[in-house]
């Protein structure tokens, strides 16, 4: 499938800080977290493809339209919804004053939009609040609004900024339910840009990882955090089947490790990290019997905190 972002050796800096460093990707259809420290680049990123500023080389395109021109800049914003981190509501006005208002920015019609702010507020869960000032409205209902003005239009693409920010273990919950139905019962491209990496295993199957400017990984979830080295847990039966267990991995030179509650964590090499047939065949030929075999993996967060390790290790060299 053809991707909805591609940026091509983008960089920008601002005076002596150089916030993109030649950074390329391409963004596949899907919700897709985009992860990085702050100061990462990561804002500086969204704002380049919104055209909201203008890099400084490379080239970027989203949803098929290029940002730095400013044609195309207007058109793209009819098919891209955009959530900021910040506050962008309107003083003294409703919620659906306020949608209905950003909905015919894009080009809708009063009618639409007004029939449309409606629907949104509805699902965001701000139906009895549509018509309370928003200087009274708490810090989750805002991050609710904002995330109804971005799907007025009914973009294909959702820009979320730091969509949870702010907000509490419960509010902080029901807008990633949110996010992730619009990401997968409705099908919507989704970048999600956040450093909360529960928020985005949550609510992503891929993700971008980006430091100092620069792409340092990309991939599935699910391969990242797959243990390159690789480890199978194996759980046996209570008895003398466990020692001989034992005895055989070390007799056949295996690394491993016996856990507390007397599992078994063997390192395997890359062919043997879909299967444990020899694993189990040690066990067979010592006479132990295999309660339960599991694949590790590496969590999110470890494999966050090593490739911003390496990248510092090899600008430190």
């Amino acid at each position: 499938m053809d991707p909805v972002i591609t940026l091509d050796d983008l960089a920008k800096s601002f005076g002596s800080v150089r916030a993109l460093q030649g950074l390329s990707l391409q963004m596949p259809p899907g919700p897709i977290g985009l992860l990085g420290p702050n100061g990462a680049g990561k804002t500086t990123l969204i704002k380049v493809l919104l055209g909201l500023i203008q890099a400084d080389t490379g080239r970027a395109t989203i949803s098929g339209y290029d940002p730095s021109s400013a044609a195309e800049r207007l058109a793209l914003r009819r098919h891209v919804g955009y959530m900021p981190e910040g506050d962008c509501l309107l003083p003294r006005m409703s919620a659906v004053e306020t949608v209905s208002t950003l909905g015919r920015i894009t080009g809708m019609s009063w009618e639409d939009a007004m029939t449309r702010s409606h629907e949104v507020l509805d699902y965001v869960g701000l139906d009895e609040s549509r018509y309370r000032d928003l200087s009274e409205y708490s810090t989750g209902m805002k991050q609710r609004l904002k995330l109804a003005q971005a799907l007025v239009h009914d973009p294909q693409l959702l820009l979320l900024d730091e969509p949870t920010n702010g907000l509490d273990p419960k509010g902080r919950r029901e807008l990633l339910e949110l996010i992730g139905d619009l990401g997968h019962a409705q099908g919507k491209n989704i970048l999600l840009c956040s450093h909360l990496l529960p928020d985005v295993e949550r609510t992503c199957e891929h993700v971008i990882v980006i430091h100092r400017g620069r792409t340092v990984a990309q991939g599935s979830i699910a391969e990242l955090t797959t243990d390159e080295a690789g480890t199978i847990r194996l759980r046996v039966a209570e008895g003398p089947g466990g020692a001989a267990f034992d005895r055989a991995l070390a007799a056949a030179g295996r690394r491993y490790e016996v856990e507390p509650d007397g599992a078994f964590k063997v390192r395997v090499a890359d062919d043997e990290q879909d299967d444990a047939d020899e694993l189990l065949a040690i066990a067979a030929a010592a006479g132990t019997a295999v309660c339960a075999v599991e694949r590790l993996r590496s969590t999110l967060d470890d494999v966050f905190l090593r490739l911003l390790r390496e990248v510092d290790e090899a600008e430190a060299r």
